[in-house]
């Protein structure tokens, strides 16, 4: 090894070089986020694993839920992310004041969709979902669906709703902060990067849970 190529190997391996010229931040911020969404695979694979081997054919989500308003909230999640990518951008170019302005219209994205899947729970706990399974005499239990349909139900839009609670909260700090001056871009773009990745994992949800033909 030339004298040149142990100099350069000895500056990249000896410390203070951020892989990919991103800061420590946002390395921690991917590593989370890239654990955080092979849970997520692995509860969907296990969702994908019940529904194949249950005895009980699992029922057509038509019969259950309303796919126009599963649609709406999709639209409203995936519209809040456009506006969280508009403040990232206004960030970067320093603007904070319409960074803000859009990371609060995010904030009320997140809000109507976590309002709308408050109303979807209230309807299909009416209807006699239980996380063990369908109420006896219930809606539910007249369609014949397998106890697994609302326990995967409940365990998969909670966890995720989980998350829309805590993005919701890194938001509001985040708008907070950015108008009292404090927030810099790189805060904007961390708190983009977890919503970004929020909206996904509903976009798979929505296609495997909702769409996905019985």
């Amino acid at each position: 090894m030339s004298a040149s190529h142990a100099v350069s190997a000895d500056a990249h391996w000896g410390g203070g070089v951020s892989p990919f010229a991103a800061s420590w931040q946002k390395t921690m911020m991917w590593i989370f986020i890239v654990t955080d969404a092979l849970l997520f695979s692995a509860l969907l694979c296990g969702y994908g694993y019940l529904r194949m081997i249950s005895p009980v054919p699992w029922p057509e989500t038509t019969e259950v839920f309303s796919i126009p308003f599963i649609a709406f909230m999709t639209f409203v999640l995936i519209t809040s992310s456009m506006f969280m990518g508009t403040a990232v951008t206004a960030a970067r170019l320093g603007d904070m004041k319409k960074a803000r302005n859009n990371v609060v219209l995010t904030i009320l994205g997140g809000l109507v969709f976590l309002g709308c899947q408050a109303y979807e729970w209230s309807h299909i706990i009416h209807e006699g979902a239980r996380l063990t399974g369908a109420l006896p005499g219930s809606e539910l239990a007249h369609l014949g669906v397998p106890p697994q349909f609302p326990s995967s139900f409940f365990l998969l839009t909670g966890f995720h709703g989980s998350h829309v609670i805590s993005g919701l909260v890194i938001l509001i700090i985040t708008a907070t902060r950015t108008s009292m001056g404090k927030t810099p871009p790189q805060g904007v773009e961390m708190a983009g990067l977890y919503w970004h990745f929020v909206d996904l994992v509903w976009v798979f949800i929505f296609t495997l849970f909702y769409l996905l033909p019985s």
